[in-house]
């Protein structure tokens, strides 16, 4: 049976994961959250095989199947027309060829779930109103400070605490942020203030000049989620939270399909979100002797291959493998890093690329990229197919 204390600063989904993950692999774990509740924001987030996997492990997914969407299809759309230029399927295809099913579900539902869980494997795991201000290790363990002039010690850290992290500063130092040029609406809408036949329960993107939109169903099918990404000229905060205009909404997709102006013209207008996205560079220093990082302290995406949340789900799993194949915690940080890197680097890297597809100017090039590439295929092969609980560790 594995030992050891692990403290993971963060109880997003990926440190609530880790911290199940972990606990179930036999460390005893404790979990540091600087938020004084314990919330995620109302958005959509997807989970295909590669992280349902992992909540198979853990029990969960029959759980999470009572509140998700299984979406037919994924379905790409010229913005104005809606002309479908490609699709490939999901629902039965998906589970079939990848042994766990594609679901779309409320962050809010996974985090509670996640919680509850972590909770079962011990009842006081989950600290709240502890913001990290530092870090520090020597050869005998790892400790987190806290803001309240606390502090808690145990055999490792694990940042999950997001792309503002802490715990990855101390590792590396300040990391720049760089702003992509795009910003991301999010806002959600009960589906019954849509016509009936509005749309078919797939995952929905629609694709135009200098911006696309993502709809899909959530909350097993009575909410519409919907991303649209821009180009503004505007930079504003990097920020889940930032309410905006519907002025500014309605505006950005000026001249888009009806589908898209009718859940626009649906939303509560005092519940519109948009967020700048930024950039940061890769980071090639994931861990050192008693401090690693998971999720989007390490890896921060762009969110153009809906992946963000299951890079951090297959980094959990992953980490508790290799610390128990490793002989000490430090050669299971260097296993962790191993197998994790270069899987993570590639998403990242696919994800910035699908900005460039999703976002041409001309409508003759996005034809012709989607007539040449069948993005289905390339998914199923190297994305989808990955088992994080059953991958082998070299």
């Amino acid at each position: 049976m594995a030992h050891g204390k692990i403290l993971i600063a963060g109880a997003g989904i990926g440190g609530l994961t880790a911290a199940s993950c972990l606990m179930k692999a036999g460390y005893d774990v404790e979990v540091y959250e600087q938020a004084p509740t314990l919330t995620e924001v109302g958005a959509g987030i997807q989970l295909s095989a590669n992280p349902m996997h992992v909540m198979a492990d853990l029990g969960l997914a029959e759980e999470i199947l009572k509140f998700a969407v299984r979406p037919e299809a994924y379905v790409f759309r010229l913005h104005d027309t809606g002309e479908v230029l490609q699709a490939y399927p999901l629902a039965e295809p998906h589970e079939r060829q990848h042994g766990a099913p594609y679901c779309q579900v409320l962050r809010a539902d996974l985090h509670d779930l996640l919680a509850e869980r972590a909770r079962m494997f011990k009842a006081d795991v989950l600290h709240l109103s502890h913001r990290v201000i530092g870090v520090a290790e020597d050869e005998k363990g790892a400790e987190l400070r806290f803001a309240d002039g606390s502090a808690a010690r145990g055999d490792i850290v694990v940042g999950a605490d997001g792309i503002k992290s802490e715990v990855r500063r101390h590792l590396v130092g300040d990391t720049p942020a760089h702003y992509t040029g795009d910003a991301a609406w999010r806002l959600t809408v009960p589906a019954d203030r849509l016509p009936d036949d509005y749309m078919d329960q797939v995952m929905s993107v629609w694709i135009g000049p200098g911006g696309h939109v993502v709809i899909y169903y959530v909350g097993g099918g009575r909410i519409l989620n919907f991303v649209g990404l821009v180009e503004p000229e505007e930079v504003s905060e990097e920020s889940w939270t930032l309410k905006f205009p519907w002025e500014d909404l309605k505006s950005d997709f000026e001249g888009w399909h009806d589908d898209i102006q009718m859940v626009i013209d649906a939303a509560d207008k005092d519940q519109c979100y948009r967020w700048s996205l930024f950039s940061r560079p890769v980071i090639e220093t994931w861990s050192s002797e008693r401090v690693t990082l998971l999720g989007d302290a390490v890896h921060p995406t762009l969110p153009y291959l809906a992946q963000g949340a299951a890079m951090a789900i297959e980094d959990a799993a992953v980490l508790a493998r290799a610390l128990r194949e490793g002989v000490t915690m430090a050669e299971g940080l260097r296993i962790y890093h191993r197998n994790r890197a270069g899987r993570t680097a590639r998403i990242v890297r696919e994800s910035t690329d699908n900005r460039r597809l999703y976002h041409s100017r001309s409508v003759a090039e996005i034809r012709k990229e989607f007539a040449e590439r069948d993005l289905g295929s390339e998914r199923n092969q190297w994305l989808y197919s990955y088992n994080p609980v059953t991958v082998d560790l070299v």
